[in-house]
């Protein structure tokens, strides 16, 4: 009886326990919501997140303002706001709709974009733009800390402009704004955005051309990590080990690929950097140079997006741009293979803002394009340093191609940057090559590189085991073939190709 009564009782207070415990994390809950600040992240109709969706170079001038002096975090609130009020402008021009726009300014700024949008929409016309560019002046800020003037030096701009789907104007230009922000409810919002001065842009020319050593070299892979050499895979004695080899066989340099999206996007990944830099250190004592191609695996190229591309390079170019060992920049892998998805006139626009980026960033290391055949390496080539193109078809023409390219392009020198032939002969491809096939073409290719005295770099060192599907998809006809493309085997046995690797055999 006093065993039942004993467990009754510590169920009774077992019970009232949890029931207090349960009343205290209910007004804990309550005072926490109530002392809570409201989320400016979450209070944006479009949640802008400033380092995930626009980022253009802003330098600030230093600070003599009227008015009280303003210290690091106003300055700093200013600034986001301010970017992040062009962003949801080029949003709201975009997509004709006025999302976000409330957020950024103030009434009587808002309805002279609504008036835009509404001229647009009447005539089916979108504006795609972005600034790449900002060089403020604060001018005034007031003793209450809410209103602040600043003057805007050398924006940056580019516009598309279309009527339907039709594009009817590109517009380069460098312009003044003179701007007035107020702060309401926590935003500091525009509320003048005058442009005073405006001229085209067009960036300052190189002036002198950059010079290219002769190139004789290799597209470069680890053999068990195709296509994801850097991360948890990286292997610093196996690249060494290859470089050494590479270098060995005859050839100078290799090429090598910075995945954009793996890589960090606009926020590079500091380790696999890192990992890039060891690679060209392991270069340098094989003493190899390197081609870095960028943006490999991207294929975006929207307007809007421009400013996080440029920070990409920005930060790849200047950890690099010292380097002993680097031999120039490859912008994009095969970009002409974008031009049915994303258009030709936009995917160029986009090379030729990168180029000119790249070379203010780096003006002393030679920067090419990688075109997938030679009729695209026509395009843009007054702005390139070397021409670039890659070469998988008939043999027997490339000599009259690559003289008729020469005739088009006298004064720069021309490289092969990708070639070769797969070896693979089997189930998907029973009349497919053999390895002595690919050793003939390997010859062949020499002796017409030797006569023409053509810079090559061949595809690729290896036979790879797999080939991720985002390369050739998952056909199986097609992985196969791309796997048998290298001098040595699966087993890592060098095939009889591997005698042709460099015009050193």
């Amino acid at each position: 009886m006093n065993s039942n009564k004993n467990i009754l009782r510590g169920v009774i207070v077992l019970s009232y326990v949890l029931i207090i415990a349960l009343v205290i994390y209910g007004i804990a809950a309550i005072f926490s919501y109530l002392n809570t600040g409201a989320d400016r992240s979450k209070m944006l109709h479009t949640e802008v997140k400033q380092t995930d969706h626009y980022l253009p170079e802003l330098t600030w001038a230093p600070l003599a303002n009227e008015g009280r002096p303003i210290d690091e975090e106003n300055l700093k609130a200013i600034e986001n706001d301010y970017l992040d009020a062009w962003y949801v402008k080029h949003v709201a021009f975009m997509t004709n709709a006025m999302t976000g726009i409330d957020d950024f300014y103030t009434k009587s700024a808002r309805e002279n974009i609504r008036n835009i949008i509404s001229i647009n929409s009447e005539n089916t016309s979108f504006i795609e733009a972005t600034t790449l560019a900002h060089h403020p002046t604060l001018e005034f800020f007031s003793e209450d800390g809410q209103l602040a003037v600043l003057t805007d030096h050398n924006v940056i701009e580019f516009k598309r402009m279309f009527n339907g789907e039709r594009l009817v104007a590109e517009i380069n230009e460098k312009s003044t704004y003179k701007v007035t922000l107020l702060l309401e409810d926590g935003f500091w919002r525009i509320r003048h955005l005058v442009r005073i001065k405006s001229e085209p842009y067009t960036p300052d020319a190189k002036q002198n051309p950059i010079t290219i050593s002769e190139i004789k070299g290799i597209n470069y892979y680890p053999q068990v990590t195709p296509w994801d050499m850097f991360g948890a895979n990286f292997d610093a004695d196996t690249i060494a080990s290859d470089f050494q080899l590479i270098a060995s066989s005859g050839l100078n340099s290799i090429r090598v690929f910075v995945p954009y999206d793996s890589f960090g996007k606009a926020s590079v990944d500091n380790n696999k950097l890192s990992q890039l830099i060891t690679l060209l250190d392991l270069a340098e004592t094989a003493n190899l140079k390197v081609m870095v191609t960028l943006f490999d695996f991207y294929g975006d190229y929207s307007v809007i997006n421009w400013s996080l591309t440029q920070r990409h390079a920005k930060t790849i170019v200047n950890a690099l741009k010292y380097h002993n060992a680097l031999l120039g920049w490859d912008i994009k892998n095969e970009p002409n293979l974008d031009f049915e998805n994303r258009t030709e006139p936009l995917i160029l626009a986009w090379l030729d803002k990168m180029v000119d980026f790249v070379k203010s960033e780096d003006p002393s290391h030679p920067i090419t394009i990688g075109w997938s055949n030679a009729e695209s390496s026509l395009l843009l080539k007054d702005k390139l340093d070397f021409v670039s193109f890659h070469y998988y078809e008939d043999i027997d023409a490339l000599d009259e191609t690559y003289k008729a390219l020469k005739t088009e392009i006298p004064d720069k020198p021309i490289v092969i940057s990708e070639f070769g032939l797969s070896s693979y002969s089997g189930l998907w491809n029973p009349l497919g090559n053999s390895e002595e096939d690919q050793a003939e073409y390997h010859q062949a290719m020499q002796v017409i590189f030797l006569e023409n005295d053509i810079q090559f770099m061949s595809w690729t060192l290896y036979d790879f085991i797999e080939i991720p599907k985002e390369v050739v998809g998952r056909l199986p006809w097609r992985q196969n073939a791309q796997k048998h493309f290298g001098f040595i085997d699966e087993s890592g046995i060098k095939k009889p190709s591997f005698k042709y690797i460099s015009t050193k055999g």
